[in-house]
């Protein structure tokens, strides 16, 4: 929720930061981004810790107890995805999906009600004041939407990776088909998602480090830079940016998108 205008949430570049987000929307190129920033050594170990329906998977990998139904403590939840997603210079960082936001803050608010309704000072009060956000997008939306169906459709979200719970490889029998209403449901929610994310930084008067897609595809190791630079880090002497994800988009993804034309 949005409580109003606040003043703006810029940091100084000088400073290194404490914690970032990286906000999106599905087959954003989001992935790719997690694993070139945790390449790097100094920017976290970045990835989508606080889906729901992740926690009980997270919750065992860090050895947190939990009840049958998946119940668990969200303070001990949250400091082991900190102590999870941090390198050694002290910096978190993690993936938000457009609705995980909100899940997050619910979450936080049980821990913290006397900032209910604030998600910012929410997620300030976790991680750090020096809290910064990279938002992703994609201009082709079409293209993004083939991509999230046959996601959807196959269960395979990602090829690769470093361990990430979220997503990862589906039902092996998944087969992927056209289908323009389910490609027009799709276009929908990416702009809803998109709007979303712009209301809630212009409501909390927050500055994004904003990259695109496309830019991010063409050459991810300038985007990496960039991202660590706002960051306030520096990749260090000798460490290479290297990806860990596989592009997934073939020429299928082409055929649908000549088709829904």
């Amino acid at each position: 929720m949005v409580t109003g205008r606040r003043r703006n949430h810029a940091i100084d570049n000088h400073d290194s930061t404490d914690s970032y987000f990286i906000c999106a929307t599905p087959r954003t190129g989001s992935s790719l981004l997690l694993g070139l920033l945790d390449s790097t050594g100094v920017a976290g170990h970045p990835q989508a810790y606080f889906r729901s329906p992740d926690e009980v998977a997270w919750a065992e990998r860090w050895g947190i107890a939990h009840a049958p139904q998946g119940a668990l403590d969200y303070g001990d939840f949250v400091r082991a995805a900190l102590v999870a997603g941090r390198t050694g210079n002290g910096v978190f960082g993690a993936k938000l999906m457009w609705g995980t936001h909100a899940e997050l803050a619910s979450r936080l608010a049980g821990l913290h009600p006397e900032l209910a309704g604030d998600e910012l000072r929410l997620l300030e009060r976790e991680f750090g004041t020096r809290l910064r956000f990279v938002q992703l997008w994609r201009d082709d939306t079409l293209a993004q939407a083939v991509s999230w169906l046959r996601a959807e459709q196959t269960g395979v979200w990602f090829v690769g990776g470093r361990g990430e719970i979220s997503g990862g490889q589906g039902s092996a029998d998944g087969r992927p088909r056209f289908d323009r209403d389910a490609l027009t449901r799709i276009l929908r929610t990416i702009d809803e998602h998109n709007t979303g994310w712009e209301r809630w930084f212009e409501g909390y008067g927050v500055q994004p480090h904003r990259i695109r897609y496309e830019d991010l595809s063409a050459d991810p190791e300038a985007v990496t830079l960039r991202v660590l630079d706002f960051l306030g880090l520096a990749l260090p002497a000798g460490r290479h940016i290297t990806p860990s994800h596989h592009r997934q988009a073939d020429r299928l993804n082409e055929e649908w998108i000549a088709r829904y034309r």
